[in-house]
């Protein structure tokens, strides 16, 4: 479990202003620790604490905290984009487009691309939370046949 005061205390000092609600999803966020989590989730795990929330302000806030770069957000198929912390570390996720399993990839793998980013382009990528869809090997033996 980890402790959203220094969330609160960041947004705070960026002068943004705190609601009851932005602190419960900013403490259901952190307190997820390194599991991904849907808006739809902090929304129901919150509402059952204060019905006078709304998805619209759940997405709002994921929203600043990824922009304040606090949370990172992944699309790992389905439509649904998932958030975790920086608490989760970096880390790649294989996503297979046939049966959508998610596999966790070494993260030692992108640092050299995104080396050859800076040095090629001079552009600095967020690599922190990324996902690569493609094919598992699975279903690549099952195509194969």
């Amino acid at each position: 479990m980890h402790d959203h005061h220094p969330f609160i205390e960041t947004l705070r000092q960026r002068e943004y202003r705190i609601t009851p609600q932005r602190e419960m999803i900013i403490e259901a966020v952190t307190t997820s620790g390194s599991e991904h989590v849907t808006a739809e989730e902090i929304f129901e795990q919150v509402h059952d604490k204060s019905s006078a929330l709304n998805i619209a302000t759940v997405y709002r806030t994921l929203e600043i905290l990824v922009e304040e770069g606090l949370i990172s957000r992944a699309d790992l198929g389905g439509g649904q984009m998932v958030y975790a912390t920086s608490h989760h570390g970096p880390h790649i996720h294989l996503v297979c487009r046939y049966c959508w399993q998610v596999i966790d990839a070494d993260y030692d793998l992108i640092a050299p691309f995104g080396d050859a980013l800076r040095a090629q382009y001079g552009f600095s990528a967020d690599l922190q939370h990324l996902a690569v869809f493609g094919v598992c090997a699975t279903c690549m033996a099952a195509l194969e046949e």
